[in-house]
């Protein structure tokens, strides 16, 4: 049958089970690679497109108007210098013969060459027509790149080796190459293996090799001769209805990483539902439902009010009329892993987490800080200071930071790192501690991420600042602080966690305060450092990115930012502030003049006068106008802060911009006489600070 001129690619390899976390991302990367590579030899026509397959047995991919053959290119190649292809009477060199032969074109002479400027020298080049690579060359060198382990996202890479003793390195043994042009093989080897126009199916539910015609019909093949319902999406979307289905209107819990992990398990979808005994249910049901996602990948459900019940889904690669067999198995499975959780938590209770503090002082927090439990006990010393600024309870400050890391020595967290804090809080219950010390035990580790919510307590809420600025404090003083993408123990989480805190919670405390505070609690611990500086600095950084997330332009963002606030409660009102200010006739005009008197004080510190502006010496009228409308808006922009109504005091800057353009049209600020310089630069000094005291609107300027 005659090769077409263009058609659908199929390139499919069958390998024995491939990692399930990595799937996805394998997938993704086969697919992508081969594409990309095939258009990069121009063997597409028009725009790429192509689909993307991964099973736990199989990478595919099928690629739209693939050409059989590239089309021709034109080539413009430098030949030689013409200094050296021409000798000294005009005549071609044994150079250029040479050089002409080893391109593949020894009968063309100099007038069928190109000369040119090359640089600064002329130079000869050759003009002509390159064939187009054929697709089994371009599909070969695009496999051969394309499955080299460097290129893949290969978690860890065997070594395995084939009948014929080849030794060959890839994430799992291959099986089988399946790879067509349309209906015709496309002659490639990869991994040792030919192509061919066969691959396998469903392990159980299919029965020998499967042909695939056409590649247009790979995926409609497996699923309907195979049981392989190949596109990974698709797979993944299945077993999200089928779990629905069959969850009776019960909410199923069912976490993307876990979907995935499951769609990277099973070729053929199926889901059954089981149950557990009842009295299981005593147990914390984050303790089961852990169990059963993490050991045994199990989807648990709630009723609607979010309470777990005692069913739960699993989703089998089989299909059978009477499941009876898996469903018993499975429930035979979970109920060990249940009973441990019961066991752990049961045998946790008898001990109360106040009992468990010392024990911390066992545990290595770093080398260069101490335990855990000395940690917490600076954790514990700056809750109480933290509470105090922020007028919370400091008893319950104090006792809910002492016993906020005590579950980590307990056997459930040690079976679960996972629940930390959680457990804490149910331990804390049980021991009577107040609701708020409870739950700060969970909230203090909360923003864990970005969108996380906040605690919700006073309690949490100081616990969480406290650790948060102990961490940052502490391993930013002995050096570790994040470089380039490296943040080992999370500093910028650590660090927007503190600022999201302050921002949205309003906190009216100091930053560099609370950074202070920090230190203070190292004061027993040799070399680390006073950072508060740097921190701060670091803390501005994330800050901006924070704001930028929330929709502020980065004028308005600097504008704020370079007054450097400490308090950082009233951050977004100011925000707002400029903006409405940016809004005004006005603005444009009072930043570009703001500009410029912060370049005049700049370059003329220590020229005005401590005492401030001395009426006598204001001399021209323009200065005298600017003086008094002055004196006119600055009490007004002074009650305005004093009641945090920022937009109100940028507001009545509006009236200055009229006697500003004209002291600065009929003003020389410079004047030869040093006293009606300095006079004249305090007005300015005097007019900068109202025009100052939200944000630095110079920073609006174009």
């Amino acid at each position: 049958m005659t090769q077409p001129h263009q058609a659908t690619l199929l390139v499919e390899l069958l390998t024995e089970e491939l990692p399930p976390k990595a799937l996805a991302r394998l997938g993704d990367a086969f697919a992508e690679g081969i594409a990309q590579r095939l258009a990069a030899r121009d063997l597409i026509e028009g725009e790429l497109s192509f689909e993307r397959y991964a099973t736990p047995r199989r990478l595919a991919v099928t690629i739209k108007n693939v050409r059989a053959v590239a089309p021709e290119k034109q080539v413009r190649e430098k030949v030689l210098p013409v200094s050296v292809a021409l000798d000294k009477d005009g005549q071609p060199t044994a150079p250029l013969a040479k050089k002409l032969a080893a391109l593949g074109f020894p009968d063309f002479s100099v007038n069928d060459l190109e000369r040119a400027q090359d640089g600064k020298a002329e130079a000869f080049f050759l003009r002509y027509a390159a064939p187009g690579a054929t697709l089994a060359d371009g599909l070969q060198a695009a496999l051969d790149e394309a499955l080299a382990t460097s290129k893949l996202p290969i978690p860890k890479v065997m070594t395995y080796q084939r009948p014929d003793g080849t030794n060959i390195q890839f994430v799992r043994p291959a099986q089988r190459l399946t790879v067509l042009h349309g209906d015709q093989i496309v002659p490639v080897s990869a991994l040792g293996i030919d192509a061919d126009d066969t691959t396998l199916g469903h392990r159980f539910l299919s029965e020998g090799f499967v042909q695939i015609q056409h590649a247009d019909s790979y995926a409609d093949t497996l699923l309907h001769k195979a049981h392989v319902v190949a596109n990974f999406a698709d797979r993944k979307a299945t077993i999200r209805t089928h779990l629905l289905a069959q969850a009776d209107g019960d909410q199923v819990v069912m976490p993307d990483s876990l979907l995935d992990e499951v769609t990277s398990l099973v070729e053929w979808p199926v889901v059954y539902a089981c149950r557990f005994e009842d009295e299981f249910l005593q147990v914390p049901q984050e303790c089961l439902i852990l169990t059963m996602q993490t050991n045994q990948k199990y989807f648990a459900l709630t009723h609607t009010n979010g309470k777990l019940r005692s069913r739960f889904l699993i989703v089998s690669n089989i299909e059978t009329a009477t499941p009876g067999d898996i469903v018993e198995g499975n429930e035979r499975v979970v109920r060990p892993r249940l009973a441990d959780a019961k066991f752990f938590f049961e045998q946790d209770k008898k001990k109360p987490l106040a009992d468990r503090v010392p024990l911390l002082a066992n545990v290595v927090y770093h080398n260069k800080l101490g335990s855990a439990l000395q940690r917490v006990e600076r954790v514990e010393g700056l809750a109480g200071a933290i509470a105090a600024l922020t007028g919370a309870d400091v008893a319950l400050a104090q006792r809910a930071a002492r016993l906020a890391k005590a579950d980590l020595i307990t056997d459930m967290v040690g079976e679960f790192p996972e629940l930390q804090g959680t457990m804490g809080t149910y331990y804390a219950r049980h021991d009577g501690e107040p609701e708020e010390v409870a739950l700060a035990c969970s909230e203090h580790y909360q923003p864990r991420f970005s969108g996380d919510a906040l605690p919700t307590t006073a309690t949490g809420t100081v616990v969480a600042l406290a650790d948060k600025l102990e961490t940052l404090v502490g391993i930013w003083g002995i050096g570790l602080q994040p470089t380039g993408e490296k943040d080992p123990f999370a500093l910028r989480r650590h660090a927007l966690g503190v600022l999201r805190i302050l921002v949205e919670k309003q906190l009216p405390v100091d930053f560099v305060e609370l950074l202070r505070a920090a230190y203070a609690q190292f004061a027993a611990v040799p070399n680390v450092a006073d950072s508060t500086q740097a921190i701060y600095e670091f803390g501005m950084d994330r800050l901006r990115g924070l704001l930028r997330e929330r929709g502020y332009a980065p004028g308005e963002i600097d504008a704020v930012l370079a007054l450097n606030p400490t308090r950082l409660d009233d951050i977004v009102a100011r925000l707002d502030a400029v903006r409405e200010f940016a809004l005004l006739p006005e603005a444009a005009s009072l930043a570009a003049a703001n500009k410029r008197i912060s370049n005049i004080l700049k370059k003329s510190e220590g020229v005005a006068p401590t005492g401030g502006v001395q009426v006598t010496l204001l001399v021209e009228a323009a200065e005298k106008a600017l003086h008094a409308q002055l004196e006119q808006v600055a009490p007004r922009v002074q009650s305005q802060l004093a009641a945090r109504d920022y937009t109100g005091a940028l507001t009545a800057l509006a009236a200055l911009r009229e006697p500003v353009d004209t002291f600065f049209n009929d003003v020389m600020v410079n004047a030869e006489d040093p006293a009606l310089r300095a006079n004249r630069l305090a007005l300015l000094g005097a007019l900068h600070q109202q025009m100052n005291c939200v944000a630095d609107i110079s920073r609006l300027a174009a």
